[in-house]
């Protein structure tokens, strides 16, 4: 089987939340619809079963319903051009598509109206807003809907996003809200400052009484704390009912971790949500991938530093002013200012795993030794984690 790393993308609905998620495979060339087969079968448990729906795009590759023993989960939805409908086997192609009964999303192209008139049916329709301006995005929208749901793929900025909305689609499958939404504030305000307290008396190894005191100035931090630890992705036998019950069964490494998430909700951004999943993912896929590779102590800094790697989006604040505020490990400050030190190349595999390009994805992924098989899975896991934490 060809080695096919995997790059995701989120679908933001109407209101601003994450409404699935897009798997985009990145074959070499000359890979054939059975390694797109392969591929899909590899990820075995690893796939999201209880999350949201989840897309399929298959970069273009002419794909077969050769899905062996594979059995399609029940939220997974192929993405499909119209092109598949008009060459010489497109009767076969509609003929097992109608037996398969998959749920599909039709990619609009030149040949869209033989796709929508083959009798094959489409949960989605999926338009691309860097081909089609606003104008032929809403003609589009009405001619499609009693197809399928319309979302739009390719949307480069939140003007963009909005006028998708205004078209009349329903969501939108980008990375356009990593993009901060205004300029940069001068510092941080005084609920994200307490935050910052509260995470260097963490770090500092402070008395839990005063951490206590410092918690007890917002009662928000206290409850938001408690609600993360309590998330199912944390995996505790028991409900953590305090502060100090929480460092009696953690200890202070733990918590801070922990800690950390809070600083993110402190955002008031319109897409923090999808912002926050985001941080939370990169935390979770650094944290996996550096498994076997940096000493185990340090697993909690990775986590650390894919959650903070969003700050300056989530707080509008520029990087290096939240960092002269921060009591962080220099492995920490290094890979988040400049993608050095011993984190940064975990760092740089995690954005690039939201990118476009499979052949980053895949040198990145070749300079920590690590097969697209096991990227994959961890990647996976690491969308699969960001569910369960209650935001």
């Amino acid at each position: 089987m060809s080695e096919a790393f995997l790059s995701r993308q989120p679908l933001i609905n109407r209101q601003n939340r994450i409404l699935a998620n897009r798997l985009s495979l990145h074959l070499p060339g000359g890979a054939s619809p059975r390694d797109v087969t392969e591929t899909l079968q590899s990820l075995g448990e690893a796939w999201p079963t209880e999350g949201k729906p989840v897309f399929i795009d298959c970069r273009g590759i002419p794909w077969r319903i050769e899905l062996g023993e594979w059995n399609v989960p029940a939220n997974a939805t192929f993405e499909i051009s119209g092109a598949a409908f008009v060459g010489d086997d497109a009767a076969q192609v509609i003929s097992d598509l109608q037996e398969a009964q998959l749920p599909l999303c039709l990619m609009i192209d030149e040949h869209a109206r033989a796709a929508l008139e083959s009798g094959v049916a489409f949960r989605f329709i999926g338009l691309d807003a860097k081909r089609f301006p606003p104008s032929q995005l809403k003609a589009l929208t009405a001619q499609t809907q009693s197809y399928g749901i319309g979302v739009a793929f390719n949307v480069a900025d939140r003007q963009t996003f909005q006028e998708c909305l205004n078209a009349g689609l329903n969501a939108a499958a980008s990375w356009f809200f990593k993009m901060p939404s205004g300029k940069p504030a001068k510092a941080v305000n005084p609920a994200q400052a307490q935050i910052i307290r509260v995470l260097n008396l963490v770090r500092r190894n402070a008395d839990v009484r005063e951490i206590e005191a410092a918690l007890k100035q917002d009662v928000t931090l206290s409850y938001k704390l408690l609600r993360y630890i309590n998330s199912a992705g944390f995996g505790l036998s028991c409900e953590i009912q305090s502060f100090r019950h929480a460092v009696t069964i953690l200890g202070y490494d733990k918590l801070n971790k922990w800690l950390s998430l809070l600083l993110a909700t402190a955002s008031k951004d319109p897409m923090a949500q999808a912002q926050m999943h985001t941080a939370l993912c990169r935390a979770r896929l650094m944290e996996i991938l550096g498994q076997g590779l940096v000493d185990r102590s340090e697993a909690d800094n990775l986590f650390i530093t894919g959650a903070f790697s969003m700050l300056e989006t989530l707080i509008g604040v520029s990087l290096d002013k939240i960092l002269e505020t921060m009591s962080l490990p220099e492995k920490i400050s290094d890979a988040l200012l400049g993608r050095g030190g011993v984190y940064g190349p975990f760092l740089e595999l995690a954005v690039a795993c939201e990118g476009e390009d499979g052949e980053a994805i895949a040198a990145q992924s070749g300079m920590l030794g690590l097969s697209a098989a096991a990227l994959n899975q961890a990647q996976l896991d690491a969308l699969a984690f960001a569910e369960t934490i209650d935001l």
